[in-house]
């Protein structure tokens, strides 16, 4: 059978060469029991390649059950992949068969493979290499003969770098890899697929077709398309609906076509080397806040004690000045008015200015408790906000959680 005859069969639209060439890998693989990953984005249409893939195996004759397993709760995709004995959790009351035992001798498909557990890829990986599995409570082992086919939209060696992902179940599954090209690359199929759509749904809702002119034609083809086939096919739904005109033009095509700016924002740039600035609490936050506050009064406090010593020497100044912007940040405290300043000059200083720069000192060591001044931002923002701490919260920047949390650390009536 040609890919053009297969097309035609499972409604596939388009002529792109990378289409073609991912419907040409799965043909060649249907008569193996090799296992297949399909990769792509969100709406490219992955699930109608695991389907092809088991009506042209030996298998086509045995089930095929397709899992979503990102809609799966946790707590229950081992009972839902392999089965459960009664008793083996609460609200196990009879024995249940799982989708690897009664798919034996078939094809599973399992979409969103990304979003497993690991402790349920360990399952997996033995049900792949042995063909052994073992019920959510029970000590019994079962084998099945099953193909698996699976697909995910995420970037799965980025998963395993980050040990989200086993690699050895990667490596296992990824035996043949199938890629789905996104739209926005088969820009000569985009017209082609909203004329199918639209054809549709002039049957499905008895109107006549949509059109579009050349400028609508230019402006689909030139969209990027994020949610891919899908969005496309729901852009077709709203506009077949809600437009009465049949000729449509940019103007208003581009209504139903959101701006997705998100796309086109400057890029964040992540430097590893600065990971250790990174703080995990609002604490942590609050006093590097107070910390860097402590330092800047620390050096506003020499500059201005500069100011006072050069007696209008503008030259002096400036040289002072040189020096302390080498030392602004330096752990070591630096005596700028024994390395730069006369004896005539300090001299001139009155014992009440130095009082005064000492109390200063005092003042702040003393006021960076930070106990202190979280308790002191909490009380102001609770009367602020009279006593209603979602609103105080917000305010603070924290959780609610966190607010409660505080509080009753503090003791805040």
């Amino acid at each position: 059978m040609d890919i053009q005859t297969i097309k035609h069969r499972f409604s596939i639209i388009g002529n792109a060469y990378s289409l073609n060439r991912s419907l040409d890998i799965a043909i060649q693989v249907a008569p193996t029991d090799l296992s297949v990953l399909i990769t792509g984005e969100s709406g490219t249409g992955k699930e109608v390649f695991p389907q092809i893939i088991h009506q042209f195996s030996s298998r086509k004759h045995a089930p095929y059950i397709a899992v979503n397993c990102g809609a799966i709760p946790e707590g229950t995709i081992d009972s839902e992949l392999f089965g459960h004995e009664k008793g083996a959790f609460t609200g196990a009351l009879s024995d249940r068969k799982g989708y690897f035992e009664v798919a034996n001798n078939g094809t599973i498909f399992l979409d969103e493979i990304g979003e497993l557990p690991l402790s349920t890829q360990v399952r997996l990986l033995r049900v792949l290499e042995t063909g052994e599995f073992i019920k959510v409570g029970s000590s019994k082992v079962l084998k099945s003969d099953v193909r698996v086919v699976a697909a995910t939209n995420l970037n799965i060696t980025k998963a395993v770098k980050e040990g989200k992902f086993r690699e050895d179940l990667y490596y296992r599954l990824n035996t043949v890899p199938i890629t789905m090209p996104p739209l926005r690359e088969r820009k000569d199929d985009i017209h082609l697929l909203f004329r199918k759509f639209a054809q549709d749904f002039a049957e499905k809702y008895r109107m006549p077709p949509l059109r579009l002119d050349a400028t609508a034609q230019q402006m689909l083809e030139s969209y990027r398309w994020p949610g891919n086939i899908r969005q496309l096919k729901n852009v077709t739904e709203q506009v077949s609906i809600i437009e009465k005109e049949r000729q449509i033009s940019a103007d208003i095509l581009k209504v139903y076509l959101p701006l997705n700016d998100e796309h086109r924002l400057p890029a964040i740039y992540s430097d590893s080397s600065k990971k250790d600035q990174a703080f995990s609490s609002e604490r942590e936050i609050l006093y590097k806040v107070l910390f860097d506050m402590k330092k800047d009064m620390t050096d506003l406090k020499k500059l201005v004690f500069e100011l006072m010593q050069s007696s209008g020497d503008s030259s002096l100044l400036q040289k002072d000045n040189a020096v302390l912007i080498r030392k602004l940040y330096e752990e070591q405290e630096v005596d700028i008015l024994e390395h730069h300043a006369s004896p005539k000059s300090a001299s001139n200083i009155s014992s009440s200015k130095e009082s005064e720069i000492q109390d200063t000192e005092v003042f702040v060591e003393e006021s960076l408790s930070l106990e202190e001044k979280e308790v002191e931002l909490i009380k102001k923002a609770l009367e602020k906000h009279s006593g209603k701490r979602k609103y105080a919260a917000r305010d603070l920047g924290i959780s609610e959680r966190t607010l409660y949390r505080k509080i009753k650390e503090y003791d805040i009536n």
